[in-house]
């Protein structure tokens, strides 16, 4: 079960380029790439008290989430994909092996984005966000988990780039592998205690020596 965003989608230069377009509209300093790495969580308000010493207000939040996505969504479609993922999912589709995928990023907007990088056809399934929720992938992944009828739980697991996608998988039953390739620092990942690799072909490799174990 793939995630997109910094795990699929080599997005992290854009999301970089979109926070600081968001922290310049209520006078935050710009951020780094390692600094974000070493500080960003899920829910994502969390993120910015990590930041600014407290949660933002309301307002504040609503100004930074706006200006966020519009920033974002006018870069996303320069995005290409992570080195070597075109090519994994169309080996794992050609000898029959089952993936899917599952993202926080807006249904109707992901997509669009999966037809252009002609990838659409490798999932079994695709499931984006349809409720306006940043609490985490969670209950996201247990609905993704109970529409993939007759494969069990167990028997999946979850290549992602947050700590976030370990919980949702934990919280699922599934198992998870994680990628240094997007939001987070290794050290942070280490911390949701499963493998972490550096590459997508190293997160295949390990992916199916757990489901082998």
């Amino acid at each position: 079960m793939w995630d997109w965003n910094g795990t699929l989608l080599h997005d992290i230069d854009a999301v970089i380029e979109a926070t600081n377009a968001s922290f310049a509209e209520i006078g935050l300093p710009r951020i780094t790439l390692e600094r974000y790495r070493e500080l960003y969580c899920v829910p994502v308000p969390l993120f910015y008290e990590r930041l600014m010493g407290r949660l933002p207000t309301e307002e504040e939040w609503e100004v930074m989430d706006d200006i966020f996505h519009r920033h974002y969504w006018t870069l996303a479609g320069t995005c290409g994909l992570a080195e070597g993922a075109a090519e994994i999912l169309a080996r794992r589709r050609y000898e029959g092996l089952t993936q899917s995928l599952c993202s926080l990023a807006p249904h109707d907007q992901l997509i669009p984005i999966l037809r252009t990088h002609g990838i659409e056809n490798h999932f079994l399934r695709v499931d984006g966000r349809t409720q306006g929720s940043h609490s985490g992938k969670s209950e996201q992944m247990a609905r993704h988990v109970a529409a993939m009828e007759g494969i069990a739980a167990d028997r999946m697991v979850v290549i992602g780039d947050a700590v976030d996608d370990a919980v949702a998988a934990r919280h699922v039953g599934a198992m998870a592998v994680l990628y240094t390739g997007g939001s987070h620092s290794r050290a942070s990942l280490e911390t949701a205690g499963v493998p972490v690799v550096d590459t997508l072909e190293q997160a295949v490799e390990t992916a199916e020596a757990l489901v082998a174990a």
